[in-house]
């Protein structure tokens, strides 16, 4: 590991000066509380949905598989018999938060975010954490916080963050009453739905983001195999994925985005998120803007960012133990 200094000293260098960021159309946070579930169809990626069933190959071709392509057949038929009633009888409700804020990186490796086009009122702060790796000659040291612009850039930047959820619908049938009448496969088939309907309303939303709510993609035009392979411009990294590792950063967001209050989701005291069928996470609009993955860190990290959290060392620990050195 380079020492943690040594890591922000490699991050990348962009030109902040011949950069101007795309401004969102509204600011702040809105919310969809009833999205047609038929909308959510067409971005669905059905291959995850096989792997739940432990049936691995790549959707469509699963179906000429020697060996599951026939169990796979029926499975997805008995999908798409259920995703209908799904859908007709709005078993399940879709739910969204999302917002846009002006925001700047500060300190290296964290975001601040503004009330307003003022900047001069802080909202809130997401932390982020850097590659500490020793990379090949050349690659940068990647967090997330490099893709806005630096405070003292004097670039006005923006950042968006998400919740979206795939409830069931109270009084409707429900995977308790499937398993009450002994039917597991069907509970577990609605459970998958579930999970494959708000992983599509990430993509659906973001598709609507990039080219209406943020609209720096307007033209943009891709198909469903384009959009799982994220061809399209910008990121939306989520808190407890490789590239921001750290659960507990789902507390600001949903904070700002009063999920809870509006949209019913809550957070586990490990920071998962009730209901199951639910994803959060940050929009980032920079056209270098990537995945990454952070891996390791060294204790000098976790202190700065502790440091930076207003947390202790100990009390962070908890959470990035599987990225301690």
């Amino acid at each position: 590991l380079l020492s943690y200094q040594q890591a922000v000293a490699n991050k990348p260098e962009f030109n902040w000066f011949e950069y101007t960021a795309p401004i969102p159309r509204v600011l702040g946070a809105q919310w969809l509380l009833d999205y047609p579930l038929h909308k959510l169809i067409a971005t669905i990626d059905w291959t995850p949905f096989f792997i739940t069933w432990d049936l691995v190959g790549k959707y469509p071709s699963i179906f000429e598989d020697a060996t599951v392509g026939e169990a796979a057949r029926q499975l997805f038929d008995d999908a798409q018999a259920m995703l209908e009633k799904i859908v007709n009888e709005q078993w399940l409700t879709a739910k969204a938060a999302f917002g846009f804020w002006p925001a700047n990186q500060v300190d290296d490796d964290d975001i601040q975010l503004f009330a307003d086009e003022h900047r001069s009122e802080p909202l809130a702060k997401l932390h982020q954490l850097r590659q500490q790796q020793q990379t090949n000659a050349g690659k940068p040291n990647l967090s997330l916080a490099d893709f806005i612009a630096p405070l003292n850039s004097n670039v006005v930047d923006y950042i968006g963050a998400f919740v979206v959820t795939v409830d069931q619908t109270p009084g409707k049938q429900s995977t308790e009453a499937f398993e009450a009448a002994g039917d597991d496969y069907s509970s577990i088939m609605m459970k998958a739905l579930a999970d494959r309907l708000v992983e599509s309303f990430a993509e659906h939303l973001h598709l609507r983001v990039r080219t209406e709510y943020w609209g720096y993609a307007e033209d943009e035009n891709l198909g469903n195999d384009e959009l799982i392979r994220e061809k399209y411009r910008g990121v939306r990294p989520a808190p407890g994925y490789p590239a921001c590792p750290d659960h507990s950063e789902k507390a600001t967001i949903f904070k700002l985005l009063e999920a809870e209050q509006k949209l019913g989701v809550t957070l586990t005291e490990s920071f998962a998120m009730h209901p199951a069928a639910s994803v959060s996470g940050l929009y980032f609009s920079h056209p270098n803007s990537q995945y990454f993955g952070i891996k390791k860190i060294g204790e000098d990290q976790l202190q700065s960012l502790a440091a930076r959290k207003g947390q202790t060392g100990p009390a962070l620990q908890k959470w990035l133990r599987p990225l301690l050195d």
